[in-house]
């Protein structure tokens, strides 16, 4: 994704981009009434999001990471702030608690042209599950993959991921076998919303201007 503000306002790189981030953050509203900030990864969120993930158990890390892992490779942390190179994107999700905004969930996702499939996984903390911020940030990034044109998003979990697979059936998303992985299942599902009538408009010119 391009820069949204240009060099000559004056404001470091690092001020550019967490503005930017906050610019086209989406606020979902979960059930009860909480909000959702939804934004793009900035290098000022590592170290945060480092310590959301060494927070989670280890099984919760596995099965985001598909492996026993503790933490982003530094390839990973390159890829996730280069956000909109190749159809690459990273958001993180933050309740406000106690005045402070927290993280409390992930997400990564990718779309293929060619393929016109978006490829996504995601995680929601240890202590947040239950207040749907699984459906609330799953039907976002629906809504991106639309403004993008995919026709479908799909994404691999461990067969005993019981937390995703529920997550995935609620949303509507179909199993079938992964082709890379006899330990895992994919998930997918033909995204809804054709480009011109996705409901979140900002995403359609985002796409556009990407």
């Amino acid at each position: 994704m391009t820069e949204i503000l240009p060099n000559k306002t004056g404001r470091s790189r690092e001020a550019r981009e967490q503005v930017a981030a906050r610019d086209t953050a989406d606020l979902l509203r979960l059930p009860g009434g909480r909000r959702l900030t939804l934004r793009f990864v900035t290098p000022q969120d590592i170290a945060p999001l480092m310590a959301y993930l060494q927070s989670q158990s280890q099984r919760s890390r596995a099965n985001r990471f598909l492996g026993i892992r503790h933490e982003l490779t530094d390839g990973e942390v390159t890829r996730m702030l280069r956000t909109g190179e190749d159809h690459l994107f990273a958001v993180i999700g933050e309740l406000t608690i106690d005045g402070a905004d927290r993280i409390v969930c992930e997400a990564r996702y990718a779309f293929d042209p060619e393929t016109q499939a978006c490829e996504f996984g995601l995680s929601v903390g240890d202590a947040w599950h239950g207040l749907g911020i699984g459906t609330a940030v799953l039907s976002n990034l629906e809504c991106r993959a639309a403004a993008f044109g995919a026709r479908r998003m799909l994404g691999d979990t461990f067969r005993d991921n019981k937390e995703m697979l529920g997550l995935a059936r609620k949303n509507g998303f179909a199993f079938v076998h992964s082709p890379d992985d006899w330990r895992l299942v994919r998930v997918q599902k033909t995204v809804g919303h054709m480009p011109q009538d996705i409901p979140c408009l900002a995403w359609r010119s985002m796409a556009s201007a990407a």
